[in-house]
């Protein structure tokens, strides 16, 4: 797969980390493969995951592709950029494409980024998973990267203004290989998987330098001011009703 777009970009990604000062912590980067594809599944808390998602990847010299909403594709400003990364475009209302394009990237030994969550979480703690990561894994006969971000819900997120600041710490961590197989139960594999993330993200949030009480991007469960699980559940609920509500309208 040649890429002229990618190279780019990560060079720009990479300065304007430098230009923010960003103390980006990465642990775990030597189970990046070196070679072979594999799956990255990433928690989900900001509008920027996809570029420090990539990040993780780069001491194995890896590019992530990852699987991103179509409607991205069809800007014209992020489109060309889009497919020129050759990410994968995914239409909610028909999946199977953009399933089996991640398997045949995966099959062709590339790195396939995922958000097995699907969309943000407004509480910042894992929302349920959808089985779709680990049925590609066993289909592709690919390990899962269990990645965990954190910090980065503080520059750009839902209900929240960006926030750009400079120095801002951001943690990526990435566990060791996960393996399934076409003979395990995908709803036994995914709880599997979602443990082992949660035990991660638990450790991320417990070792950030910044811990302040009342914080609105620290999880209600650690003393933020965050919406519970519950209540980010609700405001999902009324997002959804009112994104189908202006559908509906002339």
């Amino acid at each position: 797969m040649r890429d002229l777009v990618y190279p780019p970009v990560v060079a720009f990604a990479k300065t304007a980390f430098t230009v923010l000062d960003l103390k980006i912590r990465r642990t775990g980067t030597e189970h990046v493969p070196r070679t072979g594809g594999a799956l990255v599944a990433i928690n989900h808390i900001s509008y920027v995951d996809f570029v420090l998602g990539g990040f993780g990847a780069l001491p194995a010299k890896r590019l992530v592709r990852f699987m991103a909403k179509e409607v991205l594709f069809r800007n014209r400003y992020s489109g060309p950029l889009m497919r020129g990364m050759h990410h994968i475009p995914v239409d909610r209302e028909a999946g199977a494409a953009s399933y089996r394009t991640a398997v045949e990237y995966l099959r062709n030994g590339e790195l396939v980024g995922v958000f097995p969550e699907a969309t943000i979480s407004r509480s910042f703690e894992l929302k349920e998973f959808k089985s779709g990561t680990v049925r590609m894994a066993a289909e592709a006969g690919v390990p899962i990267l269990p990645m965990i971000l954190w910090g980065t819900q503080r520059m750009f997120t839902k209900d929240h203004p960006r926030d750009f600041t400079r120095h801002r710490p951001i943690s990526i961590s990435i566990g060791a290989p996960l393996t399934v197989t076409a003979a395990d139960d995908p709803a036994e594999a995914t709880a599997r998987l979602r443990t082992t993330m949660a035990g991660m993200l638990d450790e991320s949030i417990r070792s950030y330098p910044e811990q302040p009480a009342g914080a609105w991007w620290l999880p209600a469960a650690y003393g933020g001011s965050a919406p519970t699980p519950e209540e980010a559940e609700r405001l999902d609920r009324e997002e959804l009703a009112e994104r189908a509500e202006r559908r509906r309208r002339p």
